[in-house]
């Protein structure tokens, strides 16, 4: 779906934002599933080999391909007693890297963000006491 597409009429938030948009930003929003999809973006990969490169619980990384599955960004085909997963569509190459290039062209200004950074803005010089 288009953000601005015109052909369906699609269920908008308040200001606007089709809420199948935001829905969609807001699985890229976590850490760990934007993690597992840039591992992903490299070839299928078995649950284990997602715990490795994440770092969480087992639990927590089916969790989390639970959700991309639901959301439709990944498939899984079994593979003897493993299971492998994939991204499930080539598109989201393209958005994670144009993404990339957002972000090297707005530099630091997203990462200090004081509402979503990871990082503190700069302290403002104190004044002295009078």
């Amino acid at each position: 779906m288009a953000i601005n597409s015109a052909a369906a009429t699609p269920v908008t938030t308040s200001c606007g934002a089709p809420s199948a948009a935001v829905a969609l930003f807001r699985s890229l929003g976590d850490p760990a599933r934007l993690a597992i999809l840039r591992r992903l973006a490299e070839g299928e990969a078995r649950v284990t080999d997602l715990v490795h490169c994440v770092g969480l619980a087992q639990s927590t990384v089916s969790a989390h391909l639970s959700c991309l599955r639901d959301c439709g960004l990944i498939t899984s085909r079994p593979q003897g007693r493993a299971t492998l997963h994939a991204l499930a569509h080539t598109e989201l190459l393209d958005l994670l890297a144009a993404a990339e290039q957002l972000l090297a062209a707005t530099g630091e200004a997203v990462d200090l963000c004081p509402a979503y950074g990871t990082r503190p803005a700069p302290a403002a010089a104190e004044e002295p006491a009078r």
